[in-house]
């Protein structure tokens, strides 16, 4: 089920945080109460401890400023305490000296913090916030879980499982026996309480978590919504898809995005998160105008108008294509001119195109989008769970220009072919049990996957990647409004309550074994 992968995704993401935080050690723009930074030259050693309780007394200052919000909005903080440098830890660690967390549950404790400030800014910088926050739960409280570590896991899976339960996900929220099936295992190797884990489950299921906003902005949002009530338009202070409480996987909805392609199409989905099958009644072909903007494919009910703002139900059936792949459809042979989308938490999608050129198009748009703009991946996870699970892939944009992102993207097909190369070099013996033999296939179709993903991305980048959404391939670049009546008669829609789905249907989103029943992971 849905929410049982995302708990495993979640685990595995934390995993590999902890084992790969140490990697980055660059130093960022520090504020500009720790001044410059000179290198030590030989001799000049004795200034060091001058230097660090200069910067410790920097820190300080600042942390009490961010903590009274003394010339700073709650928007401020976060840039303070996220960054990847040794003035940015210090503040940090003297900002969570402010809270004491001693004698409160960590629920409790989270929903203390957040009423400080707003977790905005990068995902790793969010990212970096929390492991603070761990540590000082840990530091007042450190009879109630086994390590800082065990903190940060829990803190993960809260956020987490806060957006499958009050998010726009599609299909069956996570249940608390599934979340403590996630975590099994987790906590150096041991389990956590389930009394623990069920009272963390009730908590977020009956309260979502939310952090402070500043004063102008709700005065701003709901002016804002007013005026625009009065003026008959919809409101337009929605800027995220999906949720605003994961610092994760939110998807960017940015309003200025550049528009790459739009037209009519035809969607039938076909599976839902991580390859589960869509049920019958949801099953349905139902045309859209459709415009690629951004790294977002939105599906309107009207033709699209640039100050026309998107409704709720536009940004519910919006799909975002970072880490996706598009491709022919060719063994889906109901209707013509059929291409399949498979996003990255692997939803599987079928979008019908007026023509074959039309078609080809969306191909062409669709994974260029994706080549160009998709970040680099998390780690992969470090640990001794034997269970296979996919890692998660970040929906913020790339910040690295194009070259770097070639380099990227073909360092990751060497990884992904090389270790499919050798998972293959170890099939399982005939004697193991039926669960290892899935897992093993599991992780074969994701690898096949992968690889073939990578490599589309690399011939796309290395044929010019953002000309190619500029213009030439895949039609001209910029908004390109089709006025022909679609070629999408919904009566020729298949009748989906008689006709059994074929199975070459499902090979794309699970090995082709009938019994495997453990879900891709």
């Amino acid at each position: 089920m849905a929410g049982r992968s995302l708990g495993s995704r979640m685990a595995s993401w934390w995993l590999s945080y902890c084992c790969n935080a140490g990697v980055e050690t660059a130093l960022l723009e520090a504020h500009s109460e720790m001044g410059s930074a000179e290198p030590l030259e030989e001799g000049a050693s004795g200034s060091l401890s001058n230097s660090t309780s200069s910067s410790t007394e920097a820190a300080k200052r600042l942390a009490k400023r961010l903590y009274q919000l003394d010339r700073f909005k709650r928007s401020d903080v976060a840039k303070h305490l996220g960054k990847n440098n040794e003035f940015s830890k210090l503040v940090a660690e003297e900002y969570l000296k402010f809270f004491d967390f001693t004698g409160m549950t960590l629920d409790q404790s989270l929903r203390y913090f957040f009423k400080a400030f707003s977790l905005v800014g990068e995902t790793q910088e969010r990212e970096r916030i929390l492991v603070h926050f761990s540590n000082r739960y840990f530091y007042c409280n450190p009879d109630t879980i086994a390590s800082q570590d065990g903190v940060h896991c829990l803190t993960c899976a809260m956020m987490l499982l806060n957006t499958d339960l009050h998010g726009h996900n599609i299909g069956k929220k996570m249940t608390c026996q599934e979340f403590i099936a996630n975590l099994q295992g987790v906590d150096e190797g041991g389990d956590f309480s389930k009394d623990l884990l069920k009272a963390l489950y009730n908590s977020i299921k009956n309260e979502k978590l939310e952090w402070a906003v500043d004063d102008e902005e709700k005065k701003k949002s709901v002016s804002e919504g007013a005026d625009e009530k009065a003026n008959g338009t919809h409101p337009k202070s929605i800027s995220r898809i999906g949720s605003t409480t994961n610092p994760f996987l939110d998807i960017p909805h940015d309003p200025n995005a550049a528009v790459y392609k739009s037209g009519f199409l035809a969607r039938k989905i076909h599976a839902d998160m991580d390859g589960k099958k869509t049920p019958r009644g949801k099953r349905g072909w139902k045309t859209f105008y459709a415009v690629l903007k951004g790294t977002v494919l939105y599906l309107q009910k009207d033709e699209y108008k640039p100050e026309k703002a998107l409704s709720e139900e536009d940004l519910k059936n919006a799909v975002s294509v970072h880490h996706a792949l598009a491709s022919q459809a060719t063994d889906y042979e109901k209707k013509p001119n059929v291409l399949k989308l498979k996003t990255a938490d692997w939803r599987v999608l079928l979008f019908q195109a007026q023509s074959p050129e039309e078609m080809q198009g969306w191909i062409s748009k669709i994974n260029c989008v994706a080549a160009v703009f998709s970040a680099p991946p998390f780690p992969a996870a470090i640990g001794s769970q034997k269970k296979f699970s996919r890692p998660l892939l970040p929906a913020t944009t790339t910040k690295l220009s194009q070259e770097e992102q070639l380099k990227s993207h073909e360092s990751k097909l060497r990884q992904i072919t090389t270790e499919l190369a050798e998972h293959r070099s170890y099939p399982p013996d005939k004697k193991v049990k039926a669960k290892e033999v899935d897992e093993y296939k599991l992780k074969d179709h994701y690898l096949e996957f992968e690889k073939t993903r990578y490599e589309m991305y690399v011939r796309l980048l290395k044929e010019g990647g953002l000309e190619l959404l500029s213009g030439g391939r895949g039609g001209p670049a910029g908004l390109k409004k089709s006025h022909s009546s679609p070629s999408l008669n919904p009566d020729t829609s298949p009748v989906t309550a008689k006709v059994k789905r074929n199975v070459s249907e499902r090979k794309d989103h699970r090995p082709e074994t009938p019994s495997i029943k453990q879900k891709v992971t």
